[in-house]
Parts: structure tokens; C-alpha cells; sequence
């Protein structure tokens, strides 16, 4: 039993499947927001959503298997406690006061699709790695936040107290700026008052915007990096004893026979 259910959970058409029910699940939630489809398909899509949970139960069922007794190989890993976390919560009746988390647990099967599909889980890996470093870009980014508010505050807040009149407005209007979310009128109201304004913003734009995601996206970049290559050593499976002394065999016969060919041709 342990040796098949280790077949089917590594075959590729079962990763398939998975992921397409994971999908058609998607797709039910979503077609369950119209009230005219739930009334016309509501038991379908119940039907559908009890068998997709079903599967799912079996999928943890069968790989807890493969791995029996040593069950630290199925619960040592993140992904796979994210993925029997979401099908305990699915277990949670629909009804009474546990319906709002049975609708959301019904909601994470969808995050399944990156625990299952492994480039997404890479890009995920790398967003968690990059958190300690995306901390000091961060800090760097509350400075200069701190400092531009402070400034405009005392430059514009008289001229225009609505979006520089405390400093908490003023970060939030800061916030707006460096969104590009219809900054030129903010900057075009404050020249009225200060016509060299334009330096303020203009280098806001570029220490906030430009700068400051560059140094994201490198965080970002260097830890997939880094990332990638731990997938890539994860996935070079250590060479057994067995298997050494197989190719040591290989060559001495080979040694052998070449030795053996050597001599035919110097007789």
C-alpha cells in the first residue's frame, strides 16, 4: 500500500488532476457570487465542491501513507502543513456560527494552486526570503518619508491645509505622490504658493519611486537566486552506497576489458 500510494501521489498525472481541481474549484466560488447561477446550480455546485473536498482528503490521506512511519517527511514541510491546514478547515460545518469560515476555508483551497504548482512555490520561497532585506529598504523608505512630510508640512500647510495640514495628512498625501496617482495636481496646487515647488516633488518621485523599487527589486532578484539553488540541491538526491559501488563495478569491467583489448592487439 505505502509503495503505491508513493506511485500515484509522484506520477505527474496526479499533480495534474490536483491542480485542475483546484482550478474548477476557483471557478465554482467564483460562479457562486451570482445570485442566478446559485439559484439554478446551487446543489451542482455543492455536489461538485463535496467531491472536490473528498479528493483532497484522499490526496492527504496518500501521502501521509507514502511516507508512514516517518511522518516528519509529510509534516516537516511548510507547504504540505498549509495544504492539510486548508482541509481541516474544510472539514468546518457550513452552517451556524462557523459558516464565515467555512466560506473562507473554502476560499484557501484556491491558495493550494501555489503549494502545488513549484515555480509559484519558488516565487513565494523568494518573497519570505527577501523580508529581512526588504526591512532596511523599508526603514531607508520611512526616513525619507518622515523628512519630505516634515518639510511639507511647513510648506505648504498654510497654502493648502487639506492635503499638507498634519503631518499624518502629509504622509498620506507623500503616499499618493509616490503612487503617481495624480501627484502633478498636488505639485501644480503647491507651486501656486511656491513656484520652485516643482524640486520638492520632482525629487520625491525619484528617491521614492525610482530608487526605492530598484532597491526592492534587487532585494527580490538576489534572494531568487539564491532561492533557485537550493530548489536545484533539494532535487540532486544524494548518491547511495549501493549506487557507488555499482559504477565502481561498471568501471572495473570496463578497465577489464579494455585491458583484455590492449593485450589481443599487442599479441
Amino acid at each position: 500500500m505505502k509503495a503505491l500510494c508513493l506511485r500515484i501521489v509522484n506520477h505527474s498525472l496526479f499533480e495534474k488532476v490536483i491542480v485542475g481541481l483546484i482550478l474548477l474549484n476557483g471557478v465554482i466560488l467564483g460562479m457562486e457570487t451570482s445570485a442566478h447561477l446559485v439559484q439554478q446550480y446551487g446543489q451542482l455546485f455543492e455536489l461538485l465542491s463535496g467531491i472536490i473536498l473528498l479528493v483532497f482528503i484522499i490526496e492527504a490521506a496518500m501521502k501521509i501513507t507514502a511516507v508512514a512511519p516517518k511522518l516528519k517527511l509529510y509534516f516537516g514541510s511548510g507547504w504540505n502543513l498549509f495544504d492539510f491546514s486548508v482541509v481541516l478547515l474544510s472539514l468546518v460545518p457550513s452552517t451556524g456560527e462557523f459558516a464565515m469560515i467555512a466560506r473562507l476555508a473554502r476560499l484557501l483551497r484556491v491558495m493550494r494552486l501555489i503549494s502545488t504548482i513549484p515555480e509559484l512555490r519558488l516565487i513565494v520561497s523568494t518573497l519570505v526570503r527577501s523580508l529581512p532585506g526588504m526591512m532596511h529598504v523599508i526603514m531607508l523608505m520611512a526616513v525619507i518619508f518622515y523628512i519630505y512630510a516634515v518639510a511639507g508640512f511647513h510648506l505648504f500647510h498654510e497654502h493648502d491645509p487639506e492635503l499638507w495640514g498634519t503631518l499624518g495628512i502629509s504622509l498620506l498625501t507623500l503616499f499618493r505622490v509616490v503612487t503617481l496617482e495624480d501627484w502633478t495636481d498636488v505639485m501644480y496646487t503647491a507651486m501656486e504658493m511656491h513656484p520652485l515647488s516643482w524640486i520638492f516633488f520632482v525629487s520625491f518621485v525619484v528617491m521614492g519611486t525610482f530608487v526605492i523599487i530598484n532597491l526592492f527589486i534587487a532585494v527580490v532578484i538576489n534572494n531568487l537566486e539564491e532561492a533557485k539553488q537550493e530548489s536545484l540541491a533539494e532535487l540532486q538526491k544524494p548518491t547511495s552506497k549501493d549506487e557507488l559501488l555499482k559504477e565502481l563495478k561498471q568501471t572495473q569491467d570496463a578497465l577489464q576489458r579494455l585491458q583484455v583489448r590492449m593485450e589481443n592487439a599487442s599479441s
